[in-house]
């Protein structure tokens, strides 16, 4: 183990020299891949590396992280009591002077006036970290995490404090420092200055808090509104997820893969698609109040405008989500256990209650808690189907857009989501509390799945089945309008808005894609192909940590990977550009920072899927990978990522879809070079053009649909040994004599 560590500490700090002699030190406009910059990097100096911008350039602060390395190059030689706390020191004292100078020094000089004050003017500025400078801030992280394991943290596994540290150092980079960024002006004055009075009166505004309806007032305040909403939706989610995991796991129920495809279908929906669905069959002159109106002289009503109308759409929007991560908690229920309970004589029913039920209750939670924290940070819904009944997010999108202009209340009312949200996380972990969910063990289960108690699947069938119908057809209403001329008016049939969205012509050099969708498609599906194993590789790695590890602050860090998930997109696209408009971190403008937004965003599912995934496998596989010689990396890939291909698949399609989908958080990140589908659709719905809008979210559900076919196909399914569910046979108990 000793040379293994001062291996990694020899690797990272050569690293960290040749980022800090060759790699430019700023960024780059066309990046390190752009052509040009290894020539030109000796006589300009926004291209040299930090050697030659402290000796030749006069920026002599940027030799201390070069300093800082060779330290580390020392220290690999150096007996072991002190070679592990020299590397602690060295990599914690680097990356924290290399961030702070990049911080200190801006584009005009100093950042902060109290500096000015104690060194003097600066007549120099800086950029935004480049190449050069990241790889060394990774060297000082790893340099750091190896020095914890030399000192014998983390059983003194050098790939558990890496991930720990990584993990940690990203989630605060891209979470915490940009909640924090936008929530700090929550309570700032008119001046600037920090001020609780002004914190308290945005806080407690009547529009916020007032209980007029509970008196027969027609609206309560908007922070009531998105608890009930909330609380809601997450049950009728986590309720029918289970419903649809229940029929396509333990029933014999033939339409299976049609049903998988129109439980997950919501969850692919671009923009707007399912309010508008649920208007043309439930509005003032939708299907259904057009035939009870000729049916039974019903008036028509406009009942889908507020409370109904918003949690309806949300439980379409959001059922697939918990769905996801239902389905391999239903599945990984052990059958032994079950045949066990059955052999000591107990029924089906009770079997279902007291050892399939319990054994799923992290699945639940989860889901309930994903649920709940979609509901409140949902824009598109609301500000749809909302009418009168305001919630906190479109409060905040008005907040932000709206003629009011005020940032700090749009912060103060992100203040209120995270409470909510904190609320609900700890409720989360006191119902599940320490107890073991244990299912998946080492031992061999050949055992059969207990058919469920016959009430339970007829209510199962009873109510996926009806959904699923309501589903198809809400789809095929809305989708309709792509193939009309003029939606609402003119229902002649046409292509005419498929080929002004995606038409294709042949010129001299070839085809050109000529439609005016090509752009911000391709686009998309770039930057959702490299943000959706991101997210799933992240998330789940940090779920393994939490789950398998102990650290201290490991409750901190679990929550911190659900900050950005209970605040609502606009919020979080706001924040983005106060955190990164300006060096040492500037992304605005370009394609990473989207991907860090979809990373980032949609971490929590991958996260909380992993969770409930891996609290149904038994340590002691690990335990057994250890005593064959398998390091913590061998045992996560070979032993534990195989048993989790559920959640792997949950996160990969949960990620991707939703990069594809988002429109709230992006709408403030997205630039001409980097236009996104949803801020494509968006423009045409609100300039009028229904028709090429719903036809681009066609072709985005077929591409969506295809992804999610090559997700599942490339992951693979979990096998585990376990005999063919055969539920239409019952289990018959006999006495004995």
């Amino acid at each position: 183990m000793g040379r293994g560590l001062r291996r990694s500490a020899l690797i990272w700090s050569i690293l960290g020299s040749l980022g800090f002699l060759v790699l430019p030190w700023y960024a780059l406009p066309d990046g390190l891949f752009g052509l040009g910059w290894p020539a030109r990097m000796l006589a300009e100096r926004d291209l040299a590396p930090a050697v030659l911008q402290a000796v030749k350039f006069g920026r002599p602060w940027l030799l201390v992280p070069g300093l800082v390395l060779m330290g580390a190059l020392v220290a690999t030689g150096l007996a072991p009591r002190v070679f592990g706390r020299s590397l602690v020191l060295l990599g914690a004292a680097g990356f924290l002077y290399t961030l702070a100078q990049g911080f200190a020094i801006g584009l005009s000089g100093w950042s902060w006036p109290f500096l000015e004050r104690l060194f003097g003017a600066l007549d120099d500025r800086q950029l935004g970290l480049g190449g050069g400078a990241l790889v060394v801030l990774a060297s000082f992280l790893f340099l750091f995490a190896t020095g914890l394991a030399a000192r014998g943290y983390f059983r003194s596994d050098a790939f558990v404090a890496g991930a720990v540290v990584l993990v940690a150092v990203l989630v605060g980079l891209f979470t915490f420092f940009p909640v924090v960024r936008i929530l700090m002006s929550a309570a700032q004055a008119d001046g600037g200055a920090l001020s609780m009075s002004a914190l308290l009166g945005r806080l407690g505004t009547a529009k916020v808090w007032r209980l007029d309806c509970l008196g027969g007032g027609r609206q309560c305040g908007v922070a009531w509104n998105t608890l009930a909403l909330a609380l809601l939706t997450a049950t009728t989610t986590t309720g029918l997820g289970l419903a649809f995991a229940l029929v396509a796991t333990r029933t014999g129920f033939r339409a299976k893969r049609v049903l998988r495809l129109l439980t997950v279908l919501p969850i692919i929906t671009p923009p707007f698609v399912i309010g508008l669905g649920l208007i043309l069959i439930f509005g003032r002159a939708g299907f259904v109040n057009q035939l009870m109106e000729w049916a039974f002289a019903v008036p028509p009503s406009r009942w889908i405008y507020g409370l109904p109308g918003v949690w309806l759409a949300q439980t379409f929007a959001f059922t697939p989500v918990a769905f996801l991560v239902l389905i391999g908690v239903v599945e990984g229920v052990s059958p032994s256990l079950e045949e066990a309970s059955q052999t000591l004589r107990a029924g089906r029913w009770e079997t279902f209650r007291r050892v399939s039920l319990p054994l799923m209750r992290p699945g639940l939670a989860n889901a309930f808690l994903i649920g709940f924290i979609e509901s409140i940070a949902d824009f598109g819904n609301p500000i749809v189907l909302g009418g009168n009944f305001g919630v906190l997010s479109t409060e905040i999108f008005f907040s932000i857009v709206g003629a009011q202009l005020d940032q700090g209340r749009a912060a103060a009312l992100g203040l209120i989501l995270l409470a909510f949200a904190l609320g609900v996380f700890l409720l989360q972990r006191r119902l599940v509390g320490r107890r073991l969910y244990i299912s998946i063990s080492g031992k061999g289960d050949a055992g059969q799945p207990a058919p469920l108690p016959t009430p339970v699947r007829r209510l199962a069938l009873g109510i996926a089945l009806p959904w699923a119908l309501l589903t198809l057809l809400i789809y095929l209403m809305a989708l309709a309008g792509g193939f009309v001329e003029t939606w609402g008016r003119n229902y002649t049939p046409t292509l005419r808005h498929y080929a002004k969205a995606f038409s294709i012509e042949r010129g001299p050099a070839g085809l050109i894609w000529s439609g005016a969708a090509w752009n911000s498609l391709w686009t998309t599906l770039e930057l959702a192909s490299i943000a959706a194993p991101l997210t799933a590789g992240i998330g789940l790695l940090t779920a393994w940590l939490l789950v398998r590890q102990r650290f201290s602050g490991r409750s901190a860090l679990e929550l911190a990977t659900m900050l950005s998930f209970a605040i609502p997109g606009t919020v979080i696209g706001v924040s983005y550009i106060l955190a990164f408009n300006v060096p040492p971190i500037e992304l605005t403008g370009t394609g990473i920072i989207l991907v860090l937004c979809f990373v980032f965003r949609n971490l929590p599912v991958g996260v909380r899927a992993g969770m409930a995934a891996m609290s149904q496998i038994d340590p002691s596989l690990d335990e057994a990978s250890r005593t064959l010689g398998g390091r913590s990396f061998a045992t996560l890939w070979r032993v534990i990522l195989p048993l989790l291909r559920p959640a792997v698949v949950a996160a990969l399609v949960y990620s991707f879809v939703r990069a594809m989908t988002t429109v709230s958080a992006v709408i403030f990140l997205v630039s001409a070079e980097y236009d996104m589908a949803t801020t494509y659709i968006i423009n045409r719905v609100i300039n009028g053009d229904y028709g090429v809008a719903i036809a681009y979210c066609s072709v985005l559900i077929l591409l969506m649909l295809a992804a999610i076919g090559i997700i599942q196909w490339l992951v693979g399914t979990r096998r585990m040994g376990r005999r063919a569910v055969a539920p239409a046979t019952p289990v018959v108990i006999g006495r004995v004599a």
